[in-house]
């Protein structure tokens, strides 16, 4: 019986994770499961008409791929064609959710151009099968289709790829 449930599970979060190629389920994050700062329910949908990089952070590793983020920001790709959203697993912290959300509208301030979503319920976890407690990258082209995935650090040959994959869909 035990193997027939982790069976189970199994083909689920499978039948529900992100595939390149594809484009992933929509999906929302509101109210009590968080969304944008300002409050409003965050939409995955929207994830479409440019190139976009998604960041789906656990609090604990946000330095992880702080690499990416550092060669993301000296290409200066031009945001008409280029979008990044910084996904934050707040359940997968013990760090106090107030706290959080109070340095995310700030961070929100300082950086306009990149959207900071607050996740207090592991939505992507579940709805994407997104690696929990880790630093999980999503590069998602025009169409909002799935071209690149990686769960935690990437290497410098990898930040190169992400570069160049952003680079050929824009």
């Amino acid at each position: 019986m035990k193997k027939l449930i982790i069976g189970l599970a199994c083909v689920l979060l499978s039948a529900s994770a992100v595939e390149i190629g594809k484009v992933p389920v929509e999906v929302n994050i509101g109210g009590r499961d968080g969304g944008k700062t300002d409050g409003t329910v965050w939409n995955s949908s929207m994830l479409k008409g440019k190139v976009y990089v998604l960041f789906y952070v656990d609090p604990d590793e946000k330095d992880l791929n702080k690499a990416l983020t550092q060669a993301l920001k000296k290409r200066h790709f031009s945001r008409t064609k280029y979008g990044s959203v910084a996904v934050v697993n707040l359940a997968a912290t013990w760090k106090p959710n107030m706290i959080i959300e109070a340095l995310l509208k700030k961070k929100q301030k300082e950086f306009p151009d990149t959207l900071y979503v607050k996740d207090k319920n592991k939505v992507l976890v579940k709805q994407w099968g997104l690696a929990d407690d880790n630093s999980d990258i999503l590069v998602l082209d025009k169409k909002g289709k799935l071209i690149y995935k990686k769960y935690g650090k990437l290497s410098s040959d990898e930040i190169k790829e992400v570069l160049a994959l952003i680079e050929k869909n824009l």
